[in-house]
């Protein structure tokens, strides 16, 4: 059975976290300097491949995975004599992130092989010199299969250190009986639905929306820009609009009918349970981005997780993976592999259908500036925990 996290977030837990990813960006920004552990040449691990054998841990979002008998991990473990343990445990980008760095100062992984974040996520990691390089020629199914459009990303412009797990959009989840006029981001700041939506607490997802549903080009958004989507979050939460600010656990309250819409990613509709809640496209457009394999330095066994990234590219493979999540898959081919699929614009979505959609983008300007942003949404979100 598919199942959620249900974790409760602390303030004070909350407050650590957000502490903690305010100084990863520092970190990040001023890499360039020599500060902040940079991944600079001399530092550079390459995972290192091999025969695949013993076991691996895999981390990964709930629900990203096809459940049964002949689940993809049952296919795997079948077909290549590899034990995986597969742990549905991030919920939040910064939550998972705040859990692992004591381990990853210390160029521990705590016993992943692989884990799953989003883009924005994984490139600060690997500027911070957590990460391992992809060794691109043991990697030859992934990089035959992996779609067109996703081989150069700007986070990652040569696939050095990751490779798409699944990619998605960021709109609206609206429970389509209690909240039918729903369209646009704007709708959510109705009065008649106070108490009865909710923002996730991904800052690169909720304002960015925001900022589309003011009339703003996010791709030339200015800091002052961010900082007004900011003030009008932080209006909505402080008069009771805005119920809370979630990661994946939003599902939950979906199910259980205590909101009527939510800031949503696409293939979630999969795991709610509740038939008349489904995921909209914003008037405005959504926002485009890729959950993301990496291999952290000093994981165990590098040999397995690259055979697993492999295996999993595999288009027969993927399209089960596909089935299931309802997520833009990432494998070129999964279209004739389900044909009947072939239409569902959340698993194949056209140039059309993405045409107002932008790519999960960065605040602008300095590291100061983007540290100021940054703050500013966390001071926000702590308010509200």
């Amino acid at each position: 059975m598919r199942h959620y996290d249900k974790r409760a977030r602390g303030r004070s837990a909350l407050v650590a976290l957000l502490v903690l990813i305010a100084a990863l960006a520092i970190a990040a920004c001023g890499s360039d300097d020599g500060v902040g552990g940079g991944n600079s040449d001399s530092e550079t691990e390459v995972a290192k491949a091999g025969p695949a054998k013993g076991e691996i841990t895999i981390s990964n979002w709930p629900a990203y995975m096809d459940t049964g008998k002949d689940n993809t991990v049952n296919e795997y473990e079948d077909k290549r004599g590899v034990k995986v343990d597969y742990v549905e445990d991030v919920n939040d980008n910064a939550e998972f992130f705040g859990k692992l760095r004591p381990q990853l100062e210390q160029g521990q992984s705590g016993g992943r092989s692989i884990f799953v974040v989003t883009d924005w996520m994984a490139k600060q990691m690997y500027d911070l010199g957590y990460l391992q390089e992809l060794p691109h020629d043991d990697l030859q199914t992934v990089f035959d299969n992996i779609l067109p459009s996703l081989e150069s990303p700007s986070f990652d412009p040569e696939r050095k250190f990751s490779v798409p797990w699944q990619s998605g959009m960021t709109g609206m989840m609206v429970n389509e009986k209690l909240a039918p006029d729903v369209k646009s981001v704007n709708d959510l700041f109705d009065p008649k639905y106070k108490g009865k939506v909710t923002f996730l607490s991904e800052m690169r997802d909720s304002v960015p929306l925001v900022m589309k549903a003011n009339g703003v080009d996010v791709d030339n958004a200015t800091k002052q820009d961010w900082l007004d989507a900011i003030d009008k979050l932080r209006d909505a939460a402080e008069s009771g609009q805005i119920r809370r600010f979630t990661g994946n656990d939003y599902n939950q309250d979906m199910t259980n009918e205590n909101v009527v819409a939510a800031i949503g990613w696409s293939g979630d509709t999969s795991i709610i349970e509740n038939e008349d809640v489904k995921w909209r496209m914003p008037a405005e457009g959504c926002i485009l981005w890729s959950d993301n394999m990496v291999i952290p330095k000093g994981a165990p066994n590098t040999a397995a997780a690259l055979d697993w990234m492999n295996f999993v590219y595999e288009p027969k493979v993927q399209a089960d993976i596909a089935n299931y999540v309802q997520y833009v898959t990432p494998v070129a081919g999964v279209d004739e592999v389900l044909p009947k699929l072939a239409d569902n614009e959340l698993i194949f979505p056209d140039d059309e259908f993405t045409k107002n959609c932008s790519t999960q983008p960065d605040p602008p300007g300095s590291k100061e500036d983007q540290q100021e942003v940054t703050e500013a949404f966390q001071d926000m979100i702590t308010g509200q925990s």
